[in-house]
């Protein structure tokens, strides 16, 4: 799963990581229980700054799609 920022999209660099990951989670490619990629990977992958990952899983978490452990990781929700 390669999740990817369009730094020419107008739509915030958190949102589009939110919204990829919200998208694997409504289609079933991540199941309850599954645990998302850490914020390291996610920095990684995207380029984007560790806060703004950490925005978009808080956006998530308050969309009650993930729950969070700090220093454990993020999964999506039962």
């Amino acid at each position: 799963m390669e999740i990817t920022v369009d730094i020419k999209d107008p739509t915030p660099v958190y949102r589009q990581i939110a919204d990829q990951l919200e998208m694997l989670i409504r289609s079933g490619h991540l199941k309850p229980g599954e645990k998302l990629p850490s914020e390291s990977t996610l920095v990684q992958q995207t380029g984007a700054a560790r806060m703004t990952v950490r925005h978009a899983l808080e956006t998530l978490r308050d969309k009650g799609l993930i729950v969070t452990a700090p220093a454990r990781g993020s999964w999506v929700k039962e």
